[in-house]
């Protein structure tokens, strides 16, 4: 199983709503979809504009694989419980989120800790769904969890940065 989560900021994810939905009409694995407030309807996933914390949890903890937008929330609660999560995040751009702050941070994250599979172009995610078991291969989770307080100390640092 796959699950993909947007998240709950009030602007559309469409672009990865899409490119999911796409991808599971060419595949036979179950994709379970958080949508948001995303506009797109997917037609071969299982989907709801926001399930209960508990629900997303338990799906979460189920997957093979986690995709999820780039707030480091998300993202890390996957790799704390010892999974590698494929990481897209919002554009300001295509109006996605109000500024570029996740592109940023998780370009960061992944820079310093190598433990996220970062897609900024989001032609190249079906291909590190199609081989995501090779690309996680060589990635340990369980090395960089212990520099959590290191890490919010540099992202408060960087988000300092983003509104000077």
């Amino acid at each position: 199983m796959i699950v993909v989560t947007v998240g709950t900021h009030e602007q559309q994810f469409d672009r990865l709503v899409a490119c999911v939905d796409k991808w599971a009409a060419d595949h036979d694995e179950e994709v379970i979809v958080q949508t948001g407030y995303s506009t797109v309807e997917p037609k071969h996933c299982k989907w709801q504009k926001f399930y209960k914390q508990g629900e997303m949890d338990q799906f979460i903890r189920d997957a093979r694989i986690v995709i999820t937008h780039g707030g480091p929330c998300c993202y890390n609660e996957v790799i704390r419980i010892g999974k590698v999560p494929i990481v897209v995040p919002r554009s300001h751009k295509l109006g996605e989120h109000i500024d570029d702050h996740q592109i940023e941070i998780c370009r960061e994250f992944n820079n310093r800790y190598k433990n996220i599979i970062l897609i900024e172009d989001i032609e190249k995610l079906g291909y590190s769904i199609d081989h995501y078991d090779e690309l996680i291969k060589d990635i340990k989770l369980d090395s960089k969890l212990s520099h959590n307080a290191e890490f919010c100390g540099e992202l408060s640092k960087i988000v300092d940065r983003l509104f000077e």
